[in-house]
């Protein structure tokens, strides 16, 4: 494993590592475009580094750039980057589908988790933390796309959703909600994604006491523009950010 991660390491950074510090700034001048149009100031949108597949190098490279907050797919990654990340004091966000029976890795090791979409994922992780005697910030996720290999909470079930984590899953914080855009060409097809969960978002806090939904976490590489401007407060950036990914995980 140690051998794979240093080939990894190899074929990313001879390209990738020094320009890193321009393509960050590059993404700080289109968050500031987008929000100048929008008539929103910068810092109401974070960034978040999408780090799924990159090897520890590259995630010290950009923590050395000011990131603390790193988002990953899979907790086998977080399990193997974490530990040699250590001394950095980062946090760590599941991002990606999550399995029930990865709720103890999550409970453990994650700071949040921005893909909440069904309740006994929810169950899971309120019994594991309730072990851990901690308590989490959730995103729930939900499907504003048609695409079949798009995961989240279907749009109609989310204000009945969200009144049962308020009730009977104290140990998650609800934050906010998560969508991906679908993939298309058509900018419009993507805003309507994004501007379909301001508007959840919107109704929701009118019609579920208790939860603020506060964040909007949409928008990637390919589309975070737009996402800024119908409302997104994070974005989640991976190759834009990184540069190409490495043709084999860490």
């Amino acid at each position: 494993m140690a051998a794979q991660r240093r080939g990894a390491y190899e074929r990313y950074r001879m390209t990738e590592v020094d320009s890193m510090p321009h393509r960050l700034a590059a993404i700080q001048a289109r968050i500031k475009a987008a929000c100048e149009r929008s008539a929103r100031p910068p810092e109401s949108v974070a960034l978040l580094p999408v780090s799924k597949t990159f090897p520890v190098e590259a995630i010290r490279h950009a923590a050395a750039l000011g990131l603390r907050r790193f988002g990953e797919n899979k907790t086998q990654e977080i399990r193997h980057k974490a530990p040699e990340l250590a001394d950095l004091d980062l946090q760590w966000v599941m991002i990606g589908h999550l399995q029930t029976n990865k709720a103890k890795d999550v409970a453990r090791d994650v700071a949040e988790v921005q893909s909440l979409d069904r309740l006994e994922l929810a169950d899971a992780l309120q019994r594991r933390l309730e072990m851990e005697a901690r308590s989490l910030d959730v995103l729930v996720q939900v499907k504003t796309s048609p695409e079949p290999s798009k995961y989240g909470l279907a749009p109609e079930l989310l204000p009945g959703f969200l009144r049962t984590l308020v009730s009977d899953f104290p140990a998650l914080r609800v934050q906010g909600l998560m969508t991906m855009a679908v993939n298309d060409e058509d900018p419009q097809a993507v805003r309507a994604c994004f501007r379909l969960l301001r508007e959840l978002r919107d109704r929701a806090r009118d019609s579920v006491p208790g939860v603020a939904l506060d964040r909007l976490s949409m928008g990637m590489s390919g589309d975070f523009e737009i996402a800024i401007e119908e409302g997104s407060t994070e974005i989640r950036i991976g190759s834009a950010l990184f540069g190409a990914r490495p043709a084999s995980a860490p």
